[in-house]
Formats: structure tokens, C-alpha cells, sequence
């Protein structure tokens, strides 16, 4: 019988490793070769125009981000087992260490004390390392109700601008790009009369303080002051519109415009065609318009870089307020003193100063990067100013140099409005959202929006109701409407 070499036996052995080393990688490649055929399999079953190769990388893309949180949500729940087993062992040695009851005044703030600091960096551990988890599944105590009162439609163009009188009968005011004005009922919706009196796109409607008069500016370089008599109309029973909603904070229900047809205007509303003043003395667009403090002057802004201040009863042009480098985009007078602001497309808002008659000071205020959109008077000594640099800036009169607060959005901000009551600042986005916020820039809610209620279109200004009504606020809107809405902010929410 041959005897078998050394060589040939570690040939035969050498040989045997290949084999098996071959056979373990042609059985690796059978189970990736069943998987993918497997997911090509499900793959082909759906329909899709995408090429088979690419549909199948991003299914292993897909599978990787399913894996990495999962990991997260596991490494965020032992996190929290974690807290729980240090807080539970922390209250134990505070009850060892006293040897006594820690609901004892003394004794529990001493236990307290002891744990602040380890507490303290406990939080900011855990803050650091899973707040985009927790904050998925935070469930929020207080929340802001807003509900869809009432839609008030009749324009046949966009409403640039929308006011509340300040007066009895409580109604609303709508300016509009299809040359003009109307008031409504709050209540019923129903348009009470038509302004016809504009050669152009009404931009702006603001009421007198006392009487039954409006001011409006317009494209055709002119600003009209208008008296108006209405009555109001029984309200009928009618069904919300919706249900109470708390106000949407992260998720858009829809984002897709609806189709606008053809608004027909209201067929029986009265309207007015002749105005009581006729203001003249600027070279292009009036963009907005609003009463001084008393009713008996008017401020005038304008596409020509300057403001006008006139007097009511000669319709005589008493100031000409120059200094701005490009069109005035709003102004807007202060609520018991004679202080009026104006801005600009030139990044920058200006504070006149009527109080002394003999000097007419005037205050620069530069803090935006784009156009201030609007700066608006709140009752203390605070101006808010929006701009399309997607901020909102709180000032103090008192100190200019930097503002208070800072409101960062990721849109442009249009015509804001400040609540007197609650204090909660109203910004329309050029997305078609609205958000509330408090005076300290802290987000209150927004306003639903879906296919079903809400605006469609940009948001162009917003205006706050302080009487006793069914709306506390409105928008106004490119979509032809403006919504009334009732806006409840729990106490709790509005001290966060």
C-alpha cells in the first residue's frame, strides 16, 4: 500500500481549505443573491417608472435610516430608564442621609439643594442627546384654540389691506385690488356697502377714531375720506364653519392651491362713489393711510419716498416728511399720542415726533436686511416691525439702539398687527400661514390651514377685534376673502 507523502498531504489539505473556503462564499452569495432576488421580486410587483436599479438602492437606503432610528429610539429609551433609576436612587439618599420624612420643610430643601446640581446636569445630558426623539413624542398640556368663524367674500381681486372700526356699529373694512372698498357684518358676513370711489387698487382702509368715516389710499395717487352709514342685519342661526381646532404647529395639511373661479360680487349691497375729502399732493401710489390720534389729521405714505401729513377739514397738506431713500411700504399712527412711523424698501422704519408743534424730530430705526413690510405702535412704548427679511423685530421707543426681541419665521412677513388686550402679535406669511407669538417672541400657534379653511393665496394683512364679538381676529388675503377667527390662548400658554 503507498504511503503518502508529507507534500502531497498539506497539497490535499491546502486543497480542502480552498474547496470549503469556495463553498462558504458561494453560500454567502446564494443568501444576498435570495435577497435581492427576493427584493426585486417586491420590487416588481409595485408599479413605478423608476429603473429597477435604482429603486433597489434607495430600499437599502431606506433600510439604513429604519436602522439608525432604532437604534436612536432604543439608545432614548434607556436614557430615560436611566434618568428614572438615578432620580428614584437620589430621592432614597436624601431620605438616608436626613434620616427623616422629605416632605419636611427644612429637610426637603435641603434635599433639594443637594441634588440641584447633579439634577441640573442630568437634564442637560439628556436634552443634549435626545430632544429630536422626545420631542416627537411630547404630548403638549395647553394649546391655543383657534376656530374658523366666518369667510367674508364678495371681492373680485386680491384685499390688500382690512381694518374694524372703532365705533358703533362694530364692522369690518376690506381694501381691495379690484379698485374697491367694502364693510361688512362681523356676524353674518354679509357686505353692508361698496366704496367705488377709486381709480385704482384700494391699498389701504383705516376708520376714524370717533365718527363714521373712513380713510383709504389708492394706486390712483389719491387717499379719500368717506363717511358711511350702515345697518347692521339680524344674525341668522346658522352651523359652524368648523370645529374648534387647536392651532396647527408643524404639519400642513395641504399644500396644493384650490382653483379660483369667478367670485360674483354681492348684488345688493348699497355703495358710495363720491368722497367726502379728496387728499393730493403725492407723485405716485398711496400705500397706506391712517388717522392721528383725535381723527383731525391723516398720514399718507407713498411710492414718491415720502409721507404726508394732512389737515382733515381743509384737506391742506401740513408736512411733507422726507428722508426715506426708497417707496414707503406702510404707515401707522400711535393710539394716544401724536407719533406716527412709516417704512420703507430701504431696510429701514422712521419714528416723527408731532408732540411738540415747533419740532418735528425723527428717529431712524435700522435693524432689518430687506424691506420693512410694516411697523406697527402697541400701547406701552414697544414699536413691532416685519420685514421680508423673514424676521419681526419688538423695539423700545426708549432705546433704539437694539431690539428686545427677535422673531425668525422662514417667510416673508407682510402687515402685522398687535393684540391691546392679550398683547399677541398677528404675522401673515407669504406662504399662506399665520402665526401668533407673544411680545417676548415666544410661537403661541398658528392658524389651520387646509383645503377646507384657511387662505389659499398670500396672506397680505391681519387686524385685531378688541370688542365683544364672534372674531377677534382677521386676515385678508390674494385668494379674494378675508376670515374672521376666534382665537382663545389659555392664560398658561401666554405666560410660557
Amino acid at each position: 500500500m503507498p504511503v503518502e507523502s508529507g507534500s502531497s498531504a498539506a497539497a490535499r489539505q491546502a486543497k480542502q481549505k480552498r474547496k470549503s473556503h469556495s463553498l462558504s462564499i458561494r453560500r454567502t452569495n446564494s443568501t444576498e443573491q435570495e435577497r435581492s432576488g427576493l427584493q426585486r421580486d417586491m420590487l416588481e410587483g409595485q408599479d413605478s417608472k423608476l429603473p429597477l436599479s435604482l429603486r433597489s438602492n434607495l430600499l437599502d437606503l431606506f433600510s439604513q435610516i429604519e436602522r439608525e432610528f432604532e437604534n436612536l429610539y432604543i439608545e432614548n429609551l434607556e436614557l430615560r430608564r436611566e434618568i428614572e433609576t438615578l432620580n428614584d436612587r437620589l430621592a432614597a439618599e436624601g431620605q438616608t442621609f436626613e434620616g427623616a420624612d422629605l416632605a419636611k420643610g427644612a429637610l426637603k430643601t435641603k434635599a433639594s439643594h443637594s441634588t440641584s446640581q447633579l439634577s441640573q446636569k442630568l437634564k442637560t445630558t439628556y436634552k443634549a442627546s435626545t430632544s429630536k426623539i422626545v420631542s416627537s413624542f411630547k404630548a403638549t398640556t395647553s394649546r391655543a384654540v383657534c376656530q374658523l368663524v366666518k369667510e367674508y367674500v364678495g371681492h373680485r381681486d386680491g384685499i390688500w389691506d382690512l381694518s374694524v372700526t372703532r365705533t358703533q356699529p362694530v364692522v369690518l373694512g376690506t381694501a381691495s385690488a379690484d379698485h374697491t372698498a367694502m364693510l361688512w357684518s362681523i356676524e353674518t358676513g354679509k357686505c353692508l356697502l361698496k366704496y367705488m370711489g377709486h381709480q385704482g387698487s384700494v391699498n389701504s382702509i383705516k376708520f376714524h377714531p370717533t365718527e363714521q368715516m373712513a380713510l383709504t389710499a389708492s394706486g390712483d395717487q389719491t387717499a379719500h375720506i368717506w363717511r358711511y352709514m350702515v345697518q347692521l342685519p339680524t344674525p341668522q342661526p346658522v352651523a359652524d364653519m368648523s370645529q374648534q381646532t387647536p392651532c396647527e404647529d408643524d404639519v400642513d395639511f395641504s399644500d396644493k392651491d384650490e382653483a379660483d373661479g369667478e367670485v360674483e360680487g354681492p348684488n345688493d349691497c348699497p355703495s358710495v362713489r363720491v368722497p367726502t375729502t379728496t387728499l393730493r399732493s403725492h407723485q405716485g401710489v398711496v400705500i397706506a393711510a391712517d388717522w392721528l390720534v383725535g381723527g383731525k389729521q391723516v398720514v399718507t405714505a407713498s411710492w414718491d419716498r415720502a409721507a404726508n401729513l394732512y389737515d382733515v377739514e381743509t384737506s391742506e397738506l401740513v408736512h411733507s416728511l422726507t428722508g426715506h431713500d426708497q417707496e414707503l411700504t406702510h404707515c401707522c399712527t400711535h393710539p394716544t399720542q401724536r407719533l406716527v412711523v412709516t417704512s420703507s424698501r430701504d431696510t429701514t422704519f422712521r419714528l416723527w415726533d408731532f408732540r411738540d408743534p415747533s419740532i418735528h424730530s425723527v428717529n431712524v430705526f435700522q435693524g432689518h436686511t430687506d424691506t420693512v413690510t410694516s411697523a406697527v405702535f402697541t400701547v406701552g412704548d414697544n414699536v413691532v416691525s416685519g420685514s421680508d427679511d423673514r424676521t419681526v423685530k419688538v423695539w423700545d421707543l426708549k432705546n433704539m439702539r437694539s431690539p428686545i426681541a427677535t422673531i425668525r419665521t422662514d417667510s416673508a412677513v407682510n402687515r402685522i398687527s398687535v393684540s391691546v388686550n392679550q398683547k399677541i402679535i398677528a404675522l401673515p406669511h407669504d406662504n399662506r400661514q399665520v402665526r401668533l407669538f407673544d411680545m417676548s417672541g415666544v410661537r403661541l400657534a398658528r392658524l389651520p390651514r387646509s383645503n377646507r379653511q384657511g387662505h389659499r393665496r398670500m396672506v397680505c394683512c391681519s387686524a385685531w377685534c378688541e370688542d365683544n364679538t364672534s372674531c377677534n381676529l382677521f386676515t385678508c388675503g390674494f385668494d379674494r376673502q378675508a376670515i374672521g377667527w376666534n382665537i382663545n390662548i389659555p392664560a398658561l400658554l401666554q405666560e410660557k
